[in-house]
């Protein structure tokens, strides 16, 4: 596969001047559709791949080869530029390093290592911590060090500003960017007065998730220097509640006919790219 002009596409939205939502996306499938519909860039988050790929929830089970395996499915069947959630990179920074390692191996164009303390530690009461600074800058190192690719983008990703408070957030994006990281991915940003404090000490483009309803507008977070804004991962749970709700209505008793009423084949043949494989195979096999 050729991964170059994605990862070109992500760096140049970076460098641009506007915000976009990205399209979450879960499987092949759902990648193509967020690429048919006019998403810029797809994202694939580490709470979505537990769930896709386990059923599980988003409590750091799955693993890195689970995670760039379904990472690489995903990448191989569109266009689409992927950022990534790597979580914690798998571990301590040299496991950091393999992950970056992998995970430009499967061809995504942009990944985020996040400074929480990950998984939860014994005694933690479910209470969310994370790493040290110090700690934090030796993992955005490592990642650095495991690119091969310049311009596959690494993203230094903090939940501070809830769960530090302010001045943290500050201390850790002042730090992380000097790393050599292309950006910073803020969780959890609630407030102008925050954002906008952060923007100033800053140089880096900024990734939000978990944002505030005031502040998501993309005309406001453009001149922010936001260029991602995440909007949460609706695509996933949407298609778990429709195969659920299916898989019901078929045990309660309605026909299949009925249900394959409200199927739009058109668009499925069109998404799995029926008409290609015809043709390799009146070319190959006929």
């Amino acid at each position: 596969m050729h991964w170059q002009k994605r990862r070109e596409h992500f760096r140049a939205h970076l460098d641009g001047n506007y915000c976009i939502h990205p399209g979450s996306v879960f499987d092949p499938i759902s990648a193509r559709i967020a690429e048919a519909v006019g998403f810029e860039v797809g994202m694939f988050a580490g709470s979505v791949a537990s769930l896709t790929v386990l059923g599980d929830p988003d409590h750091i089970v799955l693993t890195l080869s689970e995670f760039a395996g379904q990472a690489y499915r995903i990448g191989r069947a569109s266009e689409l530029p992927i950022l990534v959630d790597a979580d914690h990179g798998y571990g301590n920074a040299l496991n950091v390093k393999r992950t970056v390692e992998e995970l430009e191996s499967a061809g995504v164009a942009a990944l985020s290592i996040e400074d929480t303390e990950l998984p939860r530690p014994f005694g933690s009461g479910g209470k969310t911590s994370l790493i040290s600074i110090d700690e934090g800058v030796g993992k955005m190192r490592a990642a650095i060090e495991g690119r091969q690719d310049s311009n596959l983008v690494i993203a230094a990703r903090t939940s501070a500003v809830s769960i530090t408070g302010m001045e943290d957030t500050i201390a850790r994006v002042k730090a992380y960017q000097e790393t050599g990281v292309d950006a910073i991915f803020l969780i959890g940003v609630k407030q102008k007065r925050q954002l906008e404090a952060i923007a100033e000490v800053c140089r880096l483009p900024i990734l939000l998730g978990g944002v505030g309803a005031d502040i998501n507008d993309l005309e406001y977070l453009g001149p922010m220097g936001v260029r991602i804004s995440l909007q949460g991962h609706q695509p996933v749970m949407a298609a778990i509640q429709a195969t659920y709700e299916t898989l019901k209505s078929l045990r309660e008793g309605t026909k299949a006919t009925d249900v394959e009423g409200g199927i739009d084949k058109a668009l499925i043949k069109n998404l799995s790219r029926t008409e290609d494989y015809d043709r390799w195979i009146e070319d190959f096999l006929e």
